[in-house]
């Protein structure tokens, strides 16, 4: 079956079988080009042959870039893949799909952990094994060794960082941003997420009935917010500041929330240090100290489980698909739970 020949000062090698496609690849040395052609008819024999051509000729970069361009687009979170993808062709990109192998990857991983969080690594090898099992399951791409698997990092454990009261009030009070107010304390009444907050449009919120259609949300599945008295509140006051009843509750965008919200803190922060300065006493270590808007999200999450609500009443609310997620949220006081054993 296997045929060798001599080309200029090259060794190719052909493997021929009735039912089989033809294979052939060339090599520096004779024994290389025996070796191989002596492998695939094992692995015909075996009856464990598959064809790789189309793996040997395609990089990781164009699995990546097809991925984006077929699977990403189409969805809401696909945005973020681009960045993703770009940091793994940058590593990784030049590789034959066929070349691809676990000892790579986690070269990879042990290099992009010198830099990135684990959750970051995680989410980078997540997309390229997305990319490779569709490649393998609906593109006709065959990877004689299979996909390669590593040991992905360890996740962190979920954030626990509660919001005080005192840090919400100062923010809303020292923001000088009517509408980031308006979305920190809407944010903390109904749990939203920044991007669902921002994408509130008049025509979806009943006033009559409490409630806010989200069309869009980040697990693709749409829902409906219930909205306190107190959220009700500062949907009007928002409503109020724009013409007409159709249109966006909030003209911001999620970027310049983000960025408004961290000035905010630091500029809180600041003026803490200061107060506590000409007091001639120490700053409290952990106000305005490692906050981010998401911990709102948390924040609000524990609030609801602290006023009474249950596991799928919560759910129901901030969207959360499982226990294990919305656990990751929730982080309830020790004193709340021990006023409520007596």
């Amino acid at each position: 079956m296997a045929t060798i020949t001599k080309v200029r000062d090259k060794w190719l090698c052909q493997v021929r079988k009735k039912g089989y496609p033809s294979r052939s690849k060339t090599f520096s040395s004779r024994a290389d080009a025996v070796a191989w052609g002596r492998s695939i008819e094992a692995d015909i024999a075996r009856g464990t042959f598959v064809a790789s051509a189309e793996a040997e000729a395609t990089t990781v970069a164009e699995i990546l870039d097809r991925y984006l361009l077929e699977i990403s687009a189409t969805k809401r979170s696909g945005t973020s893949d681009t960045g993703r993808a770009k940091t793994l062709k940058g590593h990784v990109g030049a590789y034959k799909l066929t070349a691809l192998s676990s000892s790579i990857l986690a070269t990879y991983r042990n290099d992009r952990l010198k830099v990135r969080a684990p959750q970051t690594v995680v989410h980078e090898l997540n997309l390229l094994n997305r990319a490779l099992r569709i490649a393998t399951s609906e593109w006709g791409i065959v990877l004689p060794g299979g996909i390669p698997r590593i040991v992905k990092p360890r996740k962190p454990e979920g954030r626990d960082r509660r919001v005080s009261q005192t840090e919400i009030d100062a923010l809303i009070s020292g923001t000088g941003s009517p509408e980031l107010a308006s979305v920190i304390s809407l944010a903390v009444e109904t749990a939203m997420r920044r991007s669902e907050i921002l994408s509130l449009r008049k025509e979806r919120i009943d006033r009559l009935r409490h409630t806010a259609f989200l069309p869009k949300t980040k697990t693709d599945k749409p829902r409906t917010v219930p909205l306190s008295s107190r959220a009700l509140v500062i949907v009007e006051r928002a409503w109020g500041t724009s013409e007409g009843d159709t249109g966006p509750l909030f003209a911001v965008k999620p970027g310049s929330t983000t960025q408004a919200f961290v000035r905010a803190v630091r500029r809180e922060r600041k003026r803490h240090e200061k107060q506590c300065k000409s007091k001639s006493v120490p700053p409290d270590g952990a106000y305005m100290v490692d906050l981010v808007f998401h911990d709102l999200r948390h924040e609000a999450t524990s609030r609801l489980f602290e006023r009474g609500l249950g596991i799928m009443e919560v759910a129901a609310i901030t969207g959360h698909k499982t226990l294990d997620m919305l656990k990751r949220y929730t982080h309830l006081r020790a004193e709340d739970l021990a006023k409520k054993l007596g």
